[in-house]
């Protein structure tokens, strides 16, 4: 293949992973902010580009000239705004699988909450203890947790049970569980449309049908009525599932992800170098 060629085929290569990278970072950012307040934000930027558009199209300079100042400060004011959430993706960003050689670990403490909320699940079906419990994953959940009243607490059964115990304030709504903590208690979710939920089921499955429909959440629902313990995921409703049944379904889901991207990686660079 002639010199000149290979440099062609080597830019159109470097052009294609470019993109390929860019369109990866774009879909990552969506999953993040996905059920944050940043899409309101995003949709208002959105807003703000057109017009811009459409103001030169049309050569409207007043208009043009606030759509331009709007864009070159609105920057600076996302960065101040969005302070806190910034900082905490850099945090996340460097606690990442590229970055991480904690797998091991990881899995030792994914195993721990799922065991915290399979017992307090069991303990609380036995009892015909309602709960609702949502594990948060990828996509952001901000806006539901904002709707409850903030713990920061760590994960344990005990706690789990003492929330849902009924008459007592936060026993009505939602547990909010992200990574190893609960985020907060009390909260609302949005309730599932869908005309083929049976019409025996109550508020509390209609509710983890819905947020399981717009986020990758895991929820674990326990009946009041019966004491059956459910799980919704992706938009699927698994009923009457036993405490073994569900700790697989959580340890596949939760530490499924775990194992393919962290261990993967970091077995190869091992095997690699000896």
């Amino acid at each position: 293949m002639p010199f000149g060629d290979m440099n062609v085929l080597l830019k159109y290569l470097s052009t294609i992973v470019d993109i390929a990278l860019v369109w990866f970072v774009i879909y990552k950012l969506i999953l993040v902010i996905r059920g944050t307040k940043a899409v309101q934000l995003l949709k208002g930027i959105t807003v703000i580009i057109i017009v811009r558009i459409l103001s030169y199209v049309f050569e409207l300079h007043t208009l043009q000239w606030l759509m331009d100042q709007a864009l070159t400060w609105g920057f600076l004011a996302i960065i101040i705004i969005f302070q806190p959430e910034l900082r905490r993706a850099l945090e996340q960003l460097g606690r990442g699988s590229l970055f991480s050689r904690g797998g091991n670990q990881e899995e030792d403490e994914q195993e721990s909450v799922v065991n915290a909320v399979v017992k307090a699940t069991e303990y609380m079906g036995k009892r015909r203890i309602g709960a609702l419990i949502t594990m948060a994953r990828e996509t952001g959940m901000g806006d539901y947790i904002e709707t409850g009243i903030p713990l920061n607490a760590n994960i344990s059964s005990e706690l789990l049970i003492n929330i849902f115990i009924p008459n007592t304030p936060l026993h009505d709504g939602a547990v909010i569980m992200q990574g190893n903590s609960i985020k907060a208690a009390g909260c609302y979710l949005p309730l599932s449309e869908s005309p083929f939920i049976s019409k025996e089921l109550g508020t509390r499955h209609r509710a983890a049908m819905g947020v399981s429909e717009v986020t990758d959440s895991l929820t674990i629902v326990v009946s009041e009525e019966t004491g059956q313990i459910s799980l919704t995921k992706n938009g699927e409703l698994h009923r009457d599932l036993k405490s073994e049944q569900l700790k697989e379904m959580l340890i596949k889901e939760l530490s499924g992800n775990i194992k393919e991207s962290s261990s993967s990686l970091w077995n190869w660079r091992r095997k690699r170098h000896g």
